[in-house]
């Protein structure tokens, strides 16, 4: 069944550029699964919600219309590749309330956009948004809906480089929402690419 449009306008930043370092460096990015590849799963799952920034290397295929962006220097994590989207989406996009924050490894991403940016238009203001907890408990620190105002304040004044994203989160209210089965299990190891049937 197609899913009916989303309650919120959300822009969204998709990380991209980490070393892959358990998969001998393969970039996880450009791992497929049919047609696709898991960063152009990931951009489709959240693109009819508002513009994506993708954040990692110039020459990673991204869907047509999705803007790019780098963290500076390359390789300096994800928080550091969240400020980059954060700057990239202020200079190209309209503003909206809501950004969303997602890894580029998740094949199962689109059941858990869906739930989060369905939840955030029911929590209260003092609350700076959500974040995906899969069936284990485990909180998904790169599958969150975040106040676009309370990201852009938090990023103003933290230095996002070689910081972990769980550093910076704890600066915020988060409300924790489960998301469907395996929606947020995400690619480490050559057995989960096996397991997920990806090549």
């Amino acid at each position: 069944m197609t899913p009916g449009p989303d309650p919120v306008r959300c822009n969204s930043i998709v990380v991209a550029g980490g070393r892959s370092s358990r998969l001998g460096g393969h970039p996880k990015a450009r791992l497929r699964r049919g047609d696709l590849s898991l960063v152009e799963t990931t951009v489709r799952a959240v693109r009819r919600a508002g513009d994506v920034v993708v954040v990692g290397p110039p020459d990673l295929c991204v869907p047509e219309g999705t803007l790019r962006a780098r963290e500076d220097p390359p390789f300096s994590g994800p928080a550091a590749a969240i400020a980059a989207g954060l700057v990239a989406l202020a200079r190209h996009t309209g503003p909206t309330q809501w950004t969303g924050v997602w890894a580029c490894d998740m094949p199962g991403v689109a059941a858990a956009a869906t739930t989060l940016f369905a939840a955030v238009a029911h929590i209260p203001d003092p609350v700076d948004g959500v974040i995906a907890v899969a069936a284990d408990g485990h909180r998904e620190n790169l599958a969150v809906v975040i106040r676009t105002g309370a990201l852009e304040r938090l990023f103003a004044r933290e230095t996002p480089t070689d910081r972990s994203v769980r550093s910076f989160w704890r600066h915020l209210e988060l409300t924790a929402i489960d998301v469907p089965a395996d929606s947020t299990a995400d690619v480490d190891t050559w057995e989960d690419v096996s397991r997920f049937d990806l090549h």
